[in-house]
């Protein structure tokens, strides 16, 4: 059992804790408003972002770096009408170079094919952040792992799904 003492060393002020919540949504504001500026803005400046499917074992992992690459999430997130992402529980942790975290969240990807499709990702964001020179948190590196996904029927009322 970890004394109580350490656990008083690592927690984080809850201000911090506030303002890492605040990146997370900002990061999935941009997505769905198609946003590339706020987008980017939860990113520093050399952030890295890979994407992990573990749904698919056989995907390999997609790695973006810095800015130019992690911002073409938005072009690629236009082939759906639209997304959603619901964040839930967040748990953040002290480290030597900054901040790591884990945040959960459920994210909807809307389509219309022969009928209107919602394909559910249920998301792990593993993440590591750092105070830029503005000293504003933003995130180093984030890893996008993808749990599980379902692709769902969607009833649109006044519309038949057939």
């Amino acid at each position: 059992m970890t004394p109580a003492s350490d656990l008083e060393a690592d927690r984080l002020d809850p201000a911090l804790v506030e303002e890492l919540r605040t990146v997370a949504r900002t990061y999935a504001s941009g997505v769905d408003r198609r946003d590339l500026t706020l987008f980017l803005s939860a990113f520093a400046d050399d952030a890295t972002l890979t994407v992990v499917r573990h749904d698919d074992p056989a995907a390999p992992p997609r790695t973006m770096q810095g800015h130019h690459q992690i911002g073409r999430v938005i072009e690629r997130i236009g082939i759906y009408s639209h997304t959603f992402h619901f964040l839930g529980q967040s748990h953040h942790v002290r480290r030597a170079a900054g901040v790591s975290g884990e945040v959960s969240c459920i994210a909807h990807h809307r389509w219309r094919d022969e009928v209107d499709l919602d394909h559910v990702m249920y998301i792990r964001y593993a993440d590591t952040y750092r105070p830029g020179r503005d000293g504003r948190w933003r995130i180093a590196t984030r890893a996008v792992g993808v749990d599980w996904s379902e692709t769902r029927v969607v009833d649109v009322p006044g519309r038949s799904a057939r």
